[in-house]
């Protein structure tokens, strides 16, 4: 294994920024122990019990690192090392730990493309009270379980300037490895809720003023483009094939339906979400 050594950082933040590199030789290297076999689910959740979660690629990295989440370490791959030392810059208290392709792809499980990965400590979600405090627009997801859709949904979101998540009970893990990674790190700057009454929590949101638009392709559904937008307005979407429950059609203020051309099954959730998001910000969407 070879020695640590020290090299010097050129930022705009600090010219004078030394960052200390910890070169990684052998895949049973203690100090990687939390990057090991990122493929296999089940041992993945005996290191998330710890609390911590997995960012994959230079943006989520990049995003993770301008979050609030505490970042342990980032490991790279000696061929990414230029891309990662100004990252680094301004964080003096994370880790920056260099191995050959060989030994990272070793240490993960697979060939990591990217040559980038870093540990973090996992926030606390929000409450749905915290959720509703001061927002104006939530993005409600029921029972999705794509971990490529969630990341879509939230990187969209944020682009679209949406920042508040809540989850159902059955939606999966926002710190799931796929759903940072698609999310390009974006999911890490969203304010995340998980729901523990399902569906009584929509009422949380109807009473804090907000109107709750459930997105279906039923044809009996009001058509999203002929809508004025609330002040406040929570859209609600659901899984890939079953859609929205019952009951959660139920207990929304309004079904919204995105018009489609007709022989269409419907949109992708990702899809749908990013129509919906980008409509309901046009200019008139402050009207009663």
């Amino acid at each position: 294994m070879t020695a640590d050594r020290p090299f010097s950082v050129t930022s705009d933040a600090d010219p004078a920024t030394d960052v200390t590199e910890i070169a990684i030789g052998d895949p049973d290297d203690a100090r990687v122990a939390a990057y090991r076999r990122l493929n296999e689910p089940a041992h993945r959740r005996e290191v998330e019990r710890d609390g911590l979660f997995v960012a994959e690629g230079p943006t989520s990295v990049e995003r993770l690192l301008a979050s609030d989440h505490h970042v342990r370490s980032v490991l790279v791959s000696t061929t990414k090392i230029d891309r990662a030392r100004p990252l680094l810059a301004d964080h003096p208290d994370v880790d920056l730990l260099v191995a050959p392709p060989e030994v990272l792809d070793a240490i993960v499980g697979f060939h990591l493309q990217r040559g980038m990965v870093a540990v973090a400590e996992r926030r606390p979600l929000a409450t749905v009270d915290e959720l509703i405090e001061s927002a104006d627009r939530i993005v409600v997801l029921e029972g999705l379980n794509d971990p490529e859709n969630l990341g879509a949904i939230a990187r969209t979101a944020r682009a679209l300037g949406v920042d508040r998540l809540l989850l159902d009970p059955r939606t999966l893990d926002p710190y799931y490895r796929r759903a940072v990674r698609v999310s390009m790190g974006e999911i890490l700057h969203c304010r995340v809720a998980r729901a523990t009454r399902w569906p009584d929590d929509l009422d949380r949101l109807h009473a804090a003023g907000f109107d709750t638009w459930a997105l279906t392709p039923a044809a009996t559904a009001d058509d999203l483009f002929d809508l004025a937008v609330p002040a406040r307005l929570a859209l609600v979407l659901g899984a890939e094939g079953p859609g929205l429950t019952a009951a959660t059609l139920e207990r929304a203020t309004r079904r919204v339906r995105i018009p489609i051309t007709p022989g269409v099954d419907s949109l992708n959730v990702g899809a749908a979400a990013a129509v919906a998001l980008a409509v309901t910000r046009r200019v008139d969407r402050h009207l009663p």
